[in-house]
């Protein structure tokens, strides 16, 4: 009976080693598989490296884009804006006006044209 006992006693032991065994063998094999695999998964680490950083980039150009458009339309509408006063004060009742302090006054005959005869040769 002792031996049977005995007999009993191994295979329960061997039940609770087994998984210990098979936890460590897995464990092995997990660890042989990520050394083997380095190589792969740095390769995927530098495609999202890049992929972030191009992202990043793109973001970085759209808001300048979005930036120099703003800037775009401002400066359009300043150029409007100067235009349509240049074209306000090129009118000949505002230059009149501006030139009045400096005693010009504004013809009230049309010019004449002065014509020199020509003396002939000798």
């Amino acid at each position: 009976m002792q031996e049977e006992e005995t007999n009993q006693d191994t295979p329960a032991e061997e039940n609770t080693a087994l998984p210990e065994q098979r936890k460590e063998w897995r464990l092995r094999i997990n660890y042989r598989a990520l050394v083997q695999n380095m190589p792969f998964i740095g390769f995927l680490a530098f495609l999202a490296l890049i992929y972030i950083a191009n992202s990043h980039l793109a973001e970085k150009k759209i808001r300048r884009i979005n930036k120099l458009g703003k800037e775009i339309k401002e400066l359009k509408w300043e150029y409007i804006n100067v235009k349509s006063e240049l074209m306000f004060r090129s009118k000949m009742s505002e230059v009149s006006k501006s030139v009045e302090p400096l005693g010009l006054k504004q013809l009230s005959s049309p010019p004449q044209k002065i014509v020199l005869k020509k003396e002939p040769e000798k």
